[in-house]
């Protein structure tokens, strides 16, 4: 009516609900064509592999420190039971004169049986004989060679070289490191591929939407970046996953390895080796799978970008 009022009976005009706003623009689809399931659960899965190599490396560093270390007191000389004091002190010179030996000493007689008490008993029925301990200056390239010429400066001396044993472990134990970091390199280039392929079957579940805004003067920049915003979400989100499922595993490993490095095991979960988690890599593993994931969408995007008339 024109002045307003409605006839009587007549019932009231519905009001039309304002259209309602989506939560994001996604002009292109990509909730759709970029699993939020199947992406995210392979990263986790490499990030934990990654996150487990990194342990390895650090593990197998500090053991080999630890050996290293432990070498410079690793080799030793036994001389006879009953051997003069003025004989002992003449080997101790005679050692101490090489110039891979950084010090030559005696051992106390109440630590050599205390170290012998798990196998001799409180009161050894035997006499012990004279050990001196020998701290290397470096760990020596052929320890079999070191052995040979402390025999010759000591003739009357037994040569216990565990150096050789300790300088196998640590090239063992660096092998390990070296091994550790091309299998981090495998999984970079595995997850690499993972996302290229995923991306390449986002591109060809919305082809033709990305023509469309293509035509429409879209430019490369916006559609790779919005390709790689999805992408890098997911893949960080992942990235966090496989971190967290990490942490757990880290830890047992770290308490099975704690008498290896001097410790000891845990009895609490507050009494865990914490502090040993390698915690600037783990915190990085997240952001780092994120901007991998940004760059291969934007790299395999406009590579396919450029294809287009």
């Amino acid at each position: 009516m024109a002045d307003g009022h409605l006839p009587p009976g007549a019932a009231a005009p519905r009001r039309l609900a304002p259209p309602r706003r989506s939560r994001g623009r996604d002009p292109l689809g990509l909730r759709r064509a970029l699993a939020d399931r199947v992406l995210p659960a392979l990263v986790a899965a490499m990030v934990l592999l990654a996150a487990l190599t990194l342990a390895g490396a650090q593990g197998a560093s500090a053991v080999a420190a630890r050996w290293e270390a432990g070498a410079a007191a690793a080799m030793t000389v036994q001389l006879p039971a009953g051997t003069p004091a003025a004989r002992i002190r003449a080997a101790l010179a005679a050692l101490d004169a090489l110039p891979e030996v950084a010090e030559a000493r005696a051992m106390d007689e109440a630590r050599l049986a205390a170290l012998l008490r798990p196998w001799l008993g409180e009161a050894p029925a035997l006499p012990l004989p004279v050990v001196i301990e020998l701290r290397l200056a470096a760990l020596p390239a052929v320890p079999e060679a070191l052995a040979a010429r402390i025999a010759e400066a000591v003739p009357e001396g037994a040569v216990e070289a565990h150096g050789v044993w300790v300088a196998r472990l640590v090239t063992l134990a660096r092998s390990l490191q070296a091994v550790a970091l091309a299998a981090l390199t495998l999984v970079g280039g595995l997850a690499v591929a993972v996302v290229t392929v995923a991306v390449r079957a986002g591109i060809a579940a919305r082809r033709q939407a990305i023509g469309v805004l293509h035509e429409l003067g879209a430019t490369d920049a916006d559609i790779a970046g919005r390709f790689a915003a999805r992408t890098a979400l997911l893949v960080g989100t992942g990235g966090l996953l496989g971190t967290l499922a990490a942490v757990p595993l880290l830890l047992g490993f770290a308490d099975l390895a704690a008498p290896l490095l001097g410790g000891r095991a845990a009895t609490s979960l507050w009494t865990l080796p914490w502090g040993s988690l390698p915690w600037a890599w783990l915190a990085l593993l997240p952001p780092l799978s994120a901007a991998l994931g940004w760059l291969t969408a934007q790299a395999t995007l406009r590579l396919w970008l450029r294809r287009l008339p």
